[in-house]
């Protein structure tokens, strides 16, 4: 078993992977012509969007919008980069919300916590020294 993909239900699935390739240079890797699926280029594990059309489909009982709620879900998407200042600011500057500015953690990472535009709670880090 291994974790292929992560997905976050959007209201806009091409403006959440504009915004990942504005603000962090995630390439998008492919949207479905409905526009309601797509995925951006990650490495091994995809990041991928859905819409909430998508998800009553395939969920009948309903879920949980992240666009819609006042806090973040209690879920992230975690980013590493050398660089999180940087990252962090151009997020801010592609319409993130900053919920933590980037602090040195006493385990030697640096870290900030954001909310993307489509309500997705987005952890930039710095590598973990092992």
């Amino acid at each position: 078993m291994k974790l292929g993909y992560t997905i976050v239900y959007v209201p806009d699935v091409a403006a959440s992977l504009r915004f990942f390739a504005q603000a962090f240079g995630l390439r998008q890797k492919f949207l479905h012509e409905s526009g309601m699926y797509g995925e951006l280029d990650t490495g091994d594990t995809t990041l991928s969007f859905a819409s909430h059309e998508l998800a009553a489909m395939n969920l009948p009982a309903g879920h949980v919008r992240a666009s819609d709620t006042a806090q973040p879900l209690g879920m992230e998407i975690g980013l590493v980069t050398d660089q999180v200042e940087a990252a962090h600011r151009r997020a801010l500057e592609c319409g993130a919300q900053e919920l933590a500015a980037p602090a040195q953690k006493p385990w030697g990472q640096v870290v900030s916590y954001l909310r993307s535009p489509d309500g997705a709670l987005i952890e930039l880090c710095s590598p973990h020294a092992a």
